[in-house]
């Protein structure tokens, strides 16, 4: 969420999208399949692929302001058995949120998909919500329960003062139909960053579990947790940290035994802008831990204008209880010039590995990498486990917002992380200013996603891809004329096959000097990246 340029303009939405749209909230227990579900058997490969097929798995069908339209940004997505279901914006608003929430759902391990948009979320959907505007959506399935769980951010229609946002669940057995959201927290803060996961094992103490991060920028970026026992259905109140840290962008993860663990963007360092730390629960949520430090995140701001400004991690675990965390760094580039992908992992979320660069491109290279997704098949583990990277990457990090070449790639192991292939480039180049456009710079993602359906050798990612404006010129506020679309590869053809390519020697050559200047809260309700 654009957290700090909001609150002056959201009045308007109401007046555009007309008040009597609004709705009684959530009274209504009805689950519809919304109107423009559309099964994608059909989709045709497109021609923005640069080395890879690719398939357009949904598209923004909304046109009423203040909406860029057709726009989708910022997917999540996840996997249990054969079904793989994703989640993001559908028109981003220049300053926070979007129409509403999207989802696209492929039961049969990405064969074939299905779009939809989330029924009585936003008073633009269908039927309306209650919400202004939606945001910041994540997935999860709840195997005990068999309820898949969207978490996302509702906002008011008309925005007050001090800022309120709203942590809902919208909730689906099957992927395809979904309810009316459910309350996570309605404290009246405003409530950021959210991502919810479940407990999926048998034998877990805490199966049927339900975890929903996110943090409280009413309070310096609070980090707290909320837990449901019953598949989402109703949520604990939000417990912070035994430390109260401040962070922004955690990914909880639970281990086999039950243990939950929390990585996330700390913003309590009096030496750093950025961490990446990490905290957890060994009680099924009942408290949680101190936060640990991960790494120090050196972190290089991409050029051209892009949405990008904050390290966000993205964490995967396999099926031993191993944890994955990446982000993108500089401390392997001279000067932190450009970024790479780097990688640590943990066993109990205390005790992390050094940072090791994952070898995409040479040290010497031009290459930035930034906003990364990282999927873990669930069914290997430590030596074997698989890993499919999916990223964004500029092959020249000097450039402008008229120069600069927007790309996705892809890398993949299949030895825990030791070695990797070489990379592919999955779409691109796309220029900045096909982007829509957001207070915090263009956008296609604060983060995006790649998921493994169990067993298989095969990586779904999913991104936003832009194309120029029909028309031409620009994404601008207040367009039509956009067109950014969720894709995905074509079926079967993007393998987790690894390779030889190491980083594990690698030496460290600089340090960020974005150093923190002013008081940790202070800083903290600075954080740029928000909505």
């Amino acid at each position: 969420m654009d957290l700090r340029a909001f609150s002056y303009a959201v009045g308007a939405a109401r007046t555009q999208a007309g008040a009597p749209r609004r709705r009684s909230r959530w009274r209504a227990p009805a689950i519809a399949l919304p109107a423009l579900l559309l099964l994608l058997a059909w989709a045709t490969a497109s021609p923005a692929a640069a080395a890879e097929n690719i398939l357009r798995i949904s598209t923004d069908p909304y046109t009423a302001p203040p909406g860029q339209h057709k726009t989708e940004v910022e997917p999540d997505t996840f996997a249990f058995g054969s079904t793989i279901v994703s989640t993001f914006q559908v028109g981003r608003i220049f300053n926070g949120g979007a129409t509403n929430i999207g989802f696209a759902t492929s039961v049969d391990a990405g064969k074939t998909w299905a779009e939809g948009f989330l029924p009585a979320s936003t008073i633009a959907a269908t039927p309306p919500g209650p919400f202004g505007r939606g945001s910041d959506a994540s997935v999860a399935f709840d195997a005990k329960h068999k309820q898949w769980i969207i978490s996302w951010l509702g906002i008011p229609v008309t925005f007050p003062r001090p800022p309120r946002v709203d942590v809902v669940v919208s909730r689906s057995p099957d992927g395809l139909h979904w309810g009316a959201p459910v309350v996570v927290n309605a404290s009246g803060h405003f409530n950021d960053k959210n991502w919810t996961v479940c407990d999926d094992t048998r034998s877990s103490p805490h199966y049927g579990n339900c975890y929903t991060e996110f943090d409280d920028a009413s309070r310096g970026d609070l980090e707290l947790m909320s837990t449901s026992t019953d598949g989402g259905a109703t949520w604990g109140p939000a417990k912070p940290t035994a430390d109260g840290s401040h962070g922004i962008g955690g990914q909880p993860l639970v281990q086999p035994n039950g243990n939950v663990v929390v990585p996330y963007v700390g913003l309590d360092s009096p030496f750093f802008a950025f961490t990446i730390s990490s905290f957890r629960s060994t009680d099924g949520g009942a408290s949680w831990s101190a936060s640990t430090l991960v790494s120090e995140a050196d972190f290089h701001t991409p050029a051209g204008n892009i949405r990008a400004g904050i390290p966000l991690p993205t964490a995967e675990i396999d099926r031993s209880g191993r944890l994955y965390v990446v982000w993108s760094d500089c401390r392997f580039r001279a000067s932190c010039a450009t970024s790479d992908m780097v990688l640590s992992t943990s066993d109990d979320g205390l005790s992390w590995t050094p940072v090791k660069r994952i070898p995409i491109d040479p040290v010497s290279s031009t290459v930035d990498h930034f906003v990364p997704g990282v999927a873990v098949d669930r069914s290997t583990s430590r030596a074997h486990a698989h890993l499919a990277l999916a990223y964004y990457f500029y092959p020249n990090a000097n450039c402008t917002e008229a120069t600069c070449q927007l790309n996705v790639g892809f890398v993949s192991s299949v030895n825990g992380g030791r070695t990797w292939s070489r990379a592919e480039t999955l779409a691109g180049p796309m220029s900045v200013d096909w982007l829509p456009e957001t207070s915090q710079g263009r956008m296609f993602g604060d983060y995006i996603s790649t998921s493994i359906a169990p067993g298989s050798d095969t990586a779904n990612p999913v991104f936003a891809v832009a194309r120029p404006p029909t028309g031409g010129g620009l994404c601008a506020r207040g367009s039509l004329q956009c067109d950014e679309a969720m894709f995905t590869t074509m079926n079967e053809q993007l393998r987790v096959l690894g390779g030889s390519q190491s980083g594990e020697s690698d030496p460290v050559l600089a340090r960020s000097q974005q150093a923190r200047t002013a008081s940790p809260a202070s800083s903290a309700r600075q954080a740029p990246t928000s909505f």
